[in-house]
């Protein structure tokens, strides 16, 4: 019988990351770098290996890179808000260079890198946006979108510059079950579910279960093209589409209130005040989410249809996967 080629992830610990191991355990031996002050719930009863180190500590991701076939890039500090902005560009930008240069320089056959829709460009008018729609940083809102940015740019460079086999996933939003810090929009299913929600704004998302997210990337290690880029999506629906189908699976009423976005702004100041003064974590309402609450993230995944035979379920199931998980945990 022939042995299994070890694969590494990165972020395994998190949402998407714990949805990857589940999905290549089955195929690979699973390898995971984490931080030592990482919570390790969602791989408890993983049969895995843990390895501690940090993406701005080289020495560790040359020890986790060693007699790996592929790399899962998968890490990110997913924060709309932070006191001190330059953790985000440290983690995900730098610290994404230091893998790609630790996985080239130990043979590591291929690489995915999870990127995000967040860097890629939409279209005014909400129409579906794809993986070549024009995109510019000026158009990249807060510092989380401008890191993702800058990061997926690195990618493409060193692709570029080396040719090492660098496949780059663009994930929607993901949602279902271990949304365990939980994600800005498994907080919205949360309090929705909750009937914390009584109005809405007019923005719009693509929704797509985690688990088809995790599938989507080992297709893209299979198939995809190196030096290109695919979303992994599921279906576009407005915030109040997504706030009736909580509705309708709780048996609550639907909120009724449509607010003006430029209305909030005041309450959003003073939240980020609050949280900058009183050492809170983020706060409820950002300036930047709602300034990205003006652009209906609509994404097509024909691209990751046609070339890696991906698909995805309801996202509906999605949705009450991840509010049962919730409702448990």
């Amino acid at each position: 019988m022939k042995n299994k080629e070890n694969v590494l992830v990165t972020g395994a610990n998190g949402f998407l990351g714990s949805a990857l191991v589940r999905q290549l355990k089955q195929k690979f031996n699973v390898k995971t770098l984490v931080r030592k002050t990482s919570d390790l719930t969602n791989l408890e009863g993983q049969n895995i290996e843990v390895i501690y180190g940090d993406l701005r500590d080289k020495d560790s991701l040359f020890r986790a890179c060693r007699g790996v076939y592929a790399v899962f890039h998968a890490a990110a500090d997913y924060r709309l808000w932070v006191r001190n902005s330059e953790e985000l560009y440290e983690s995900n930008v730098t610290g994404t260079k230091n893998l790609l240069e630790a996985a080239y320089k130990s043979d590591v056959k291929k690489l995915v890198y999870t990127s995000s829709v967040a860097a890629l460009g939409t279209n005014p008018d909400g129409a579906p946006a794809n993986e070549e729609t024009p995109v510019a940083i000026e158009q990249m809102i807060g510092h989380y979108k401008r890191s993702k940015f800058l990061a997926e740019q690195t990618v493409l460079s060193f692709f570029k510059d080396t040719r090492f086999p660098i496949i780059i996933v663009n994930p929607s939003t993901p949602i279902g079950p271990r949304d365990i810090k939980p994600t800005p929009t498994g907080r919205i299913l949360k309090d929705a579910a909750n009937q914390l929600i009584p109005a809405y704004v007019n923005t719009g998302l693509n929704l797509v279960h985690v688990d088809d997210v995790a599938m989507g990337h080992f297709l893209a290690l299979k198939k995809g093209i190196p030096g290109r880029k695919y979303i992994l999506g599921g279906e576009n629906y407005s915030l109040l589409e997504i706030l009736r189908m909580v509705a309708q699976i709780q048996g609550t009423r639907e909120p009724m209130i449509r607010l003006n976005r430029h209305m909030l702004y005041p309450f959003a100041w003073l939240w980020e005040l609050s949280a900058f003064l009183f050492n809170l974590n983020e706060p409820l309402l950002t300036v930047d989410g709602l300034k990205m609450a003006s652009k209906k993230m609509y994404f097509s995944s024909e691209r990751a249809k046609d070339e890696l035979g991906y698909n995805y379920r309801d996202p509906k199931q999605g949705i009450i996967d991840a509010i049962n998980w919730f409702a448990k945990n």
